[in-house]
């Protein structure tokens, strides 16, 4: 039964812990909107989810090397969860190299917002429709 409960919910659970990760970034790239070349960044979204929900939820792991021999991978920058960080294209730099654009950040900020906040809504029906039919309402 617990398993049931928890494959209904995964889907609201890693959208919502994606969602959080980018508000993040977003409010480090507002954060940083002063400091000389600082390079905006941003999360593909869409991709993460899939490629989450296709893990099962799950962070994926970093390989490791098993000879002193071997080369070292490309370092990617990441989140918390090994979610893959990329540079915001700019339309206009500024003098100082720094290419964050308030507009777009605060628009992006905004809109984030707004979808974690449907996301809580979404997964609240969920919890209320599980909860009327274990009562047999």
């Amino acid at each position: 039964m617990i398993g049931k409960l928890d494959e209904a919910l995964r889907f609201h659970q890693t959208a919502l812990s994606l969602r959080a990760e980018r508000q993040q970034v977003l409010a480090s790239n507002i954060a940083n909107a002063d400091t000389p070349n600082y390079k905006a960044r941003d999360v593909d979204f869409n991709s993460a989810l899939k490629q989450a929900m296709s893990q099962g939820g799950e962070a994926a792991t970093a390989l490791t090397k098993t000879s002193s021999a071997h080369l070292g991978g490309a370092h990617v920058a990441t989140t918390a969860s090994g979610v893959p960080l990329l540079y915001r294209t700019t339309v206009q730099g500024n003098v100082d190299g720094n290419t964050v654009d308030m507009d777009v950040e605060r628009n992006q900020f905004a809109d984030n917002a707004l979808r974690y906040e449907a996301g809580i809504t979404f997964a609240g029906g969920e919890l209320k429709k599980l909860l009327t039919a274990i009562q047999g309402q």
